[in-house]
């Protein structure tokens, strides 16, 4: 449950979140699914920031591009 309320908190303090959000939202996932997948995504990024030792960085991890490359799939982590 946790997990729910974390992701939905990044909602607001992070644009990187909310676009991924916002993009499963766009493909027909429910509400709480894309709350879930974006706490799986956060998990991932956690795990490689601790495997790494490497600080989270927003923009290397959520990259807002212009472009063609913003319509890429977002591999699911």
């Amino acid at each position: 449950m946790s997990g729910h309320l974390w992701a939905f908190a990044s909602l607001n303090g992070s644009s990187g979140a909310n676009a991924h959000y916002r993009r499963r939202r766009a493909r027909g996932d429910w509400h709480m699914q894309a709350l879930r997948h974006l706490f799986n995504r956060m998990l991932g990024q956690l795990h490689h920031c601790l495997l790494t030792g490497t600080p989270f960085d927003e923009e290397v991890a959520s990259p807002l591009r212009a472009g063609p490359l913003a319509t890429r799939a977002v591999p699911d982590i």
